[in-house]
């Protein structure tokens, strides 16, 4: 028998739940004090839900929340039915409406709205179909009861259409600000495209989202010593798989401090390691003679984000 009162509380938890659900909720605001405070008070309303970690970036003006809980389903069908996450997530939602007008916000890194992206991802014996249940519930009581346009992706979209391929259409990678910024909405009064939930005027204070479901991705940014952001986005298309590099990774290249510019990766770290991607950038930014310093994680693994949950969890218990 485990003596230890904590290893026998994550026993006790994980044979009442065998199913967890990860969202990485992006929100276009990391500068405002006030902001930050109420949308962190919501993510601590409830104790089944806990925030694994919280990535503030100043000069992206951006911040990105680890949110993770359990997921209940029905015990006839099997179909998800119940998270707390969700609850969580509308809360942290309203107050950063409450807080943050996108039309006075600007950063070095794009966004098409105040709630940018909410990714959700499946842990411990849960399936890509109970992520996408959650990401399409979420979608709908947004749309439907802060009236925001909500695009799905991947499993949450009846065609997996990517992230990328609506953000190129919805013009989220062209800075409009300063050559390499974006301030204010970039978006049009009548969306390009037909959103999948929620209104297709937009209002210009809250912005359009992007929801999907997705198997677990990991941010990776590797910063080159290099000031024209144009030079670097040529080495980021030969990284990403959608140029001809590493299959899976996601690439953009991002103005980050006065010498500096950044490759933003995303990666499935199933196909493709951080080192890889460091290792790669750095052999095609020699070819231009450019510095590149050492990259950085901006989040824990997935391997330890379920243990970390337990833990947090068992504790407030």
């Amino acid at each position: 028998m485990d003596p230890d009162p904590a290893n026998q509380a994550k026993a006790n938890l994980s044979m009442m739940h065998s199913k967890f659900i990860c969202c990485k909720l992006y929100i276009s605001e990391s500068r405002n004090a006030m902001a930050i405070d109420a949308i962190d008070r919501a993510a601590r309303s409830d104790p089944q839900v806990v925030v694994i970690s919280k990535f503030e970036d100043c000069l992206y003006n951006r911040v990105r929340y680890t949110l993770v809980s359990y997921v209940a389903n029905d015990s006839s069908t099997g179909e998800v039915i119940y998270s707390p996450i969700r609850k969580v997530l509308l809360a942290m939602i309203e107050a950063a409406f409450s807080t943050i007008n996108l039309e006075s916000q600007s950063g070095a890194h794009p966004r098409i709205g105040v709630i940018d992206d909410l990714s959700f991802h499946p842990l411990g014996q849960a399936t890509m179909e109970g992520a996408a249940w959650l990401a399409k519930l979420v979608a709908s009581e947004i749309s439907n009861d802060l009236q925001v346009p909500v695009f799905l992706y991947a499993a949450a979209h009846p065609t997996g259409k990517s992230v990328g391929a609506i953000r190129r259409d919805l013009g989220y990678y062209r800075p409009n600000y300063k050559g390499n910024q974006w301030a204010g909405s970039i978006l049009p009064d009548v969306l390009p495209i037909k959103p999948d939930e929620g209104p297709t005027h937009v209002s210009h204070e809250r912005g359009a989202t992007t929801i999907g479901a997705t198997p677990w991705i990991e941010n990776y940014n590797v910063p080159v010593l290099c000031k024209d952001v144009a030079t670097v986005r040529r080495i980021t298309r030969r990284v990403s798989g959608r140029g001809g590099g590493l299959p899976t990774v996601q690439a953009l290249a991002l103005f980050h401090g006065d010498d500096c510019t950044e490759i933003a990766c995303l990666l499935d770290p199933d196909h493709v390691s951080a080192n890889q991607v460091q290792t790669v950038v750095e052999q095609i930014a020699a070819e231009q003679g450019l510095e590149v310093e050492k990259g950085y994680s901006t989040d824990i693994t997935k391997d330890m984000i379920l243990d970390k949950y337990l833990k947090i969890a068992c504790g407030a218990d």
